[in-house]
C-alpha cells in the first residue's frame, strides 16, 4: 500500500481516474479540477491498496498549499502525511477523513490544526422556487462583467474566509465564456450572482452565490441560485450539488426550502506554526 504522485495530468492512471468517478459526489472537489484547463502545476495523487488496485486519491494545490482530500480510506489518510511537503497549508475534503489526516500531519510537521470551516454539502431535488419572486430577473454574465465580477468574487472570497487579493481574473473570464455565471438584475442593475462548476461525471457544483450587502434579506440568493442550478441542468448535471458554512442558519435553511438536501458533511483544517505568537494570531483570522 503506497501513494504515488504526478504533476502531469496526463500521467495520472485511468485506474485513478475510475476511482475519483465512482464516487462523484464524495469526490466533487477533486472532480472539478482534476481535468480544468490550467492545472498542470497541480500535484495529483493516488493511494494503490494492491499491484492495480487504487482506493484513494488527492489534489494539492500549489499557490495556496490547499490539499483536497477524495474519498479514501483512513488507512490512506493516516499514510499521506509522511508523502508531502511541509508547504501543504490547509486541508479540504469529508470530515471524517480530513482528521484522519490532520492529526498526524500536524505531529509530523510541528503545526497545529486548526478547524477553520465546517460545510454541509447538498444535493438537490425537486427545484422549487422562491414564492413569490423578487423583483428583476436573470441573466448571464457577458465580457463586460468581468470588472464588476472580479470585485464582487473578492468580496465573495473575504465573506467566506478566502484570499480576497488573489487573482480570480482566469476563473471569471473562464465563467463567463463558457456561460456558467447568472446575475440577477433589478432596475437593470445586478444585485446578486452565483455560478456552477463545469459538469464532471454527472454533477455538477453551484458556488460564488453572493449578494452585496445593500441587496440583501430580499430574496435575490434564493432567486439566482434558482437560475443556477436550473442552467447546470441544462449544461448536462444530472445532478447538481453545492457547500454551506454550517455556521450560517440563514443560507442552510434557504437551499433546503430551494429543494437542496443534506448528504454529507465536510471540513477545512488549516495549519499554523505552533508559536504562541501565531496561534495568537490565528485564532482571530479563522472563521467558523
Amino acid at each position: 500500500m503506497s501513494w504515488h504522485f504526478t504533476t502531469d495530468p496526463a500521467a495520472f492512471p485511468d485506474t485513478a481516474r475510475a476511482c475519483v468517478a465512482a464516487e462523484p459526489e464524495r469526490n466533487t472537489g477533486l472532480l472539478t479540477l482534476l481535468d480544468a484547463p490550467g492545472t498542470t502545476g497541480i500535484t495529483r495523487g493516488w493511494w494503490t491498496a494492491g499491484e492495480a488496485s487504487v482506493t484513494g486519491a488527492c489534489l494539492l494545490v500549489p499557490g495556496p498549499g490547499t490539499l483536497l482530500l477524495g474519498a479514501m480510506p483512513d488507512a490512506a489518510a493516516r499514510a499521506l502525511p509522511a508523502a508531502l511537503p511541509r508547504t501543504v497549508r490547509e486541508a479540504r475534503g469529508e470530515a471524517a477523513t480530513v482528521e484522519a489526516f490532520a492529526a498526524p500531519f500536524a505531529a509530523a510537521t510541528g503545526r497545529k490544526a486548526r478547524t477553520s470551516v465546517r460545510l454541509r454539502l447538498f444535493r438537490l431535488g425537486e427545484l422549487t422556487a422562491p414564492r413569490p419572486a423578487p423583483r428583476g430577473a436573470a441573466r448571464a454574465a457577458g465580457p463586460g462583467d468581468v470588472p464588476l465580477l472580479l470585485s464582487w468574487m473578492s468580496a465573495y472570497a473575504g465573506d467566506v474566509g478566502e484570499d480576497p487579493d488573489a487573482d480570480y481574473s482566469a476563473h471569471a473570464e473562464a465563467m463567463v465564456r463558457e456561460d456558467r455565471l447568472r446575475f440577477w438584475e433589478a432596475d437593470g442593475v445586478p444585485v446578486a450572482m452565483a455560478s456552477f462548476s463545469r459538469p464532471a461525471a454527472g454533477r455538477s457544483r453551484v458556488s460564488l452565490v453572493y449578494t452585496p450587502p445593500a441587496h440583501r434579506a430580499r430574496g435575490y440568493a434564493g432567486a439566482v441560485t434558482t437560475e443556477v442550478s436550473r442552467a447546470a441542468r441544462a449544461a448536462g448535471a444530472a445532478q447538481v450539488l453545492l457547500f454551506t458554512d454550517l455556521a450560517n442558519p440563514t443560507s442552510n435553511a434557504l437551499y433546503q426550502r430551494l429543494g437542496y438536501r443534506p448528504i454529507g458533511d465536510h471540513t477545512r483544517v488549516a495549519f499554523h506554526e505552533n508559536t504562541d505568537e501565531n496561534e495568537d494570531r490565528a485564532g482571530a483570522s479563522i472563521r467558523g
